[in-house]
């Protein structure tokens, strides 16, 4: 580290400076663990000495912020960039052990995100336009992620095949810079077998609307430029749309891969099978789609038991009347 103070003495603001600078992190991730410490971190725990900051410290700090209003979520990732600051100051040998013990401040709960219908999703592409069509029935369909689609080109569709590879995404950085970088995990980089009726869409999507060339983005603006989220809503209209597709207000773009999830959960996938399509590397969030399919199993379940009833009941009623009823 670059703090000329030794050991625990180092102010924490300084040490995670450093640590944020020389950690191998993709442009996007340096620049939300910078926004986190000058927002939520600094002003609270930025001048103490790292020794000193101790569980109570962390505690103190964490009511703080929520105390002003800060949001869970933004809690919850403070939290976690200051524990992976405070590992390394204990594998430095600066302190003796990680402050940052409490369980559960990692995680913040999430509202349920709206699903679509099938239905819904198609009133959605015919409503957004030709251009977006394809763009939108991929994103239900395929359960890629905003940057992963963006980033596609011809290379990357294979029709006969009916997959698409997914070698690298596109992030935004403040202020709009779009750069080019690999999945979020090892197991982003995948091959997601895609359903017939999007084929057939991203046939008519690549010979209306795509240049020719194997490295032409498949997913552009009418000019041919890449797609920015903010802009990209104000031109289609998004809130308009999605009102005229009959979906909740504040459905969101990334709402369709968590209906792409749901669908391919309902329709019987393991949850390795899950793990592969989203692009993660652990079973967490697979199972938050796999809960899906346990529901259903629950509806399968109940129904079986009005089943069982009903002829329970049959029989009942069958063997009052004096009828015979065969034996199996």
């Amino acid at each position: 580290m670059s703090d000329r103070a030794s050991g625990g003495l180092a102010p924490f603001g300084n040490f995670a400076a450093s640590w944020i600078e020389e950690h191998e992190l993709s442009e996007r991730t340096r620049e939300l663990y910078a926004t986190l410490l000058r927002l939520h971190v600094h002003p609270f725990l930025g001048r103490k000495e790292l020794a000193a900051i101790g569980p109570e410290t962390i505690r103190k700090w964490r009511k703080e912020l929520a105390e002003e209003g800060r949001s869970a979520d933004a809690v919850a990732k403070a939290y976690r960039l200051v524990r992976a600051v405070m590992a390394t100051a204990v594998d430095d040998g600066r302190i003796k052990r990680n402050p940052c013990r409490i369980k559960g401040a990692d995680t913040a709960a999430r509202a349920e995100r709206p699903v679509a219908s099938v239905k819904q999703v198609y009133a959605l592409a015919e409503a957004i336009g030709p251009r977006f069509r394809a763009f939108i029935l991929a994103a239900a369909f395929t359960g890629l992620r905003w940057g992963e689609l963006i980033a596609l080109r011809r290379i990357d569709v294979d029709l006969d095949d009916a997959t698409i590879s997914v070698h690298r995404s596109i992030a935004e950085l403040s202020g709009g810079r779009l750069v080019v970088k690999p999945p979020k995990s090892a197991a982003g980089t995948r091959a997601v077998p895609i359903p017939a009726v999007l084929v057939e869409e991203l046939r008519t999507h690549l010979s209306e609307h795509v240049k020719e060339g194997q490295t032409a983005l498949v997913f552009t603006g009418p000019r041919g430029g890449t797609p920015k989220r903010g802009s990209w809503r104000s031109t289609v209209k998004w809130t308009a749309k999605v009102e005229a597709a009959g979906l909740p207000a504040g459905f969101h773009f990334h709402d369709l891969r968590h209906t792409g999830n749901h669908l391919a959960s309902k329709s019987g996938a393991s949850t390795k099978e899950l793990m592969h399509r989203m692009g993660h590397g652990t079973m967490r969030a697979a199972l938050i789609y796999q809960h899906a399919t346990d529901a259903r199993a629950r509806e399968i379940a109940s129904a079986l038991n009005e089943v069982v009833e009903r002829e329970n009941r049959r029989d009942d009623d069958d063997g009052a009347a004096g009828v015979l009823v065969p034996t199996p």
